[in-house]
């Protein structure tokens, strides 16, 4: 079971990553990588290094309940390094077990753009982007949005300035969180309203994953005493998923 509150599972076909934005700056995944290599854990022997695991493809073919992936937590399916090869083998998978659901997300979203002008989305994919800002951020959404898929959604996580005015047409799905660890950087309470407010307004499903060590009066603290709070309720909303 996934720790991440908007997901069930993570499957990891491939690990290690490079920083393209200020969204990376303190990646959860690096560290981690460090931290599972350290231990001798299988599939980390490179650290935090890009490799490629198909020896993990098989994973979701054996599991019979249906469950929502989170496909690459440690990773980015779309870098440069990652032949086109290795990715369709990841989609024949997500095809051959259609009573999972999967949620692709990347911040190489011109890759991902261009891998699939070739080729179809599976149905049961969700594809998503990252945005932590207004420079590197927001330019993804235009080419998520271009992409023929069932679901598209946003992952704006950390959350690091006020990202304004957001065009949510072909989007069906939005993760607002804050960030936490080691030099975390703070939310101000504004600037995820006024993604909540325009996903309402645009009756798309708005999810709000945490404040991060930063909390809503502005001090910092373990975020688990942060919580979930916006506005004074939790908000959970997730598109349907049809099994």
């Amino acid at each position: 079971m996934s720790k991440i509150e908007w997901t069930e599972q993570t499957w990891n076909p491939v690990t290690g990553c490079t920083k393209v934005s200020p969204g990376c700056k303190h990646c959860y995944a690096e560290v981690m990588a460090k931290r599972l290599k350290a231990m001798g854990a299988a599939g980390y022997d490179n650290g935090f290094k890009l490799s490629l695991m198909p020896e993990r493809l098989q994973q979701p073919l054996q599991r019979r309940k249906p469950t929502m992936y989170f496909v690459n937590s440690m990773s980015d399916l779309f870098q440069e390094e990652v032949p086109d090869s290795f990715i369709d083998q990841v989609m024949d998978v997500i095809r051959q077990t259609p009573h999972h659901t999967y949620q692709i997300l990347t911040k190489r979203s011109k890759n991902m753009l261009r891998y699939f002008e070739t080729r179809d989305v599976p149905d049961n994919a969700w594809l998503g982007v990252s945005v932590e800002d207004r420079k590197y951020g927001k330019p993804r959404i235009k080419d998520l949005a271009a992409i023929k898929a069932d679901t598209r959604f946003l992952s704006i996580e950390p959350l690091l300035e006020d990202l304004g005015q957001l065009n949510l047409k072909n989007i069906h799905w939005v993760i607002v969180g804050g960030e936490s660890g080691f030099g975390a950087r703070p939310m101000m309470e504004s600037w995820a309203l006024n993604i909540r407010n325009q996903c309402l307004s645009a009756d798309v499903d708005f999810f709000f994953k945490q404040w991060g060590a930063w909390g809503v009066d502005g001090i910092q603290r373990n975020k688990k005493a942060n919580g979930r709070l916006l506005d004074g309720q939790i908000w959970d909303m997730i598109p349907a998923i049809a099994v």
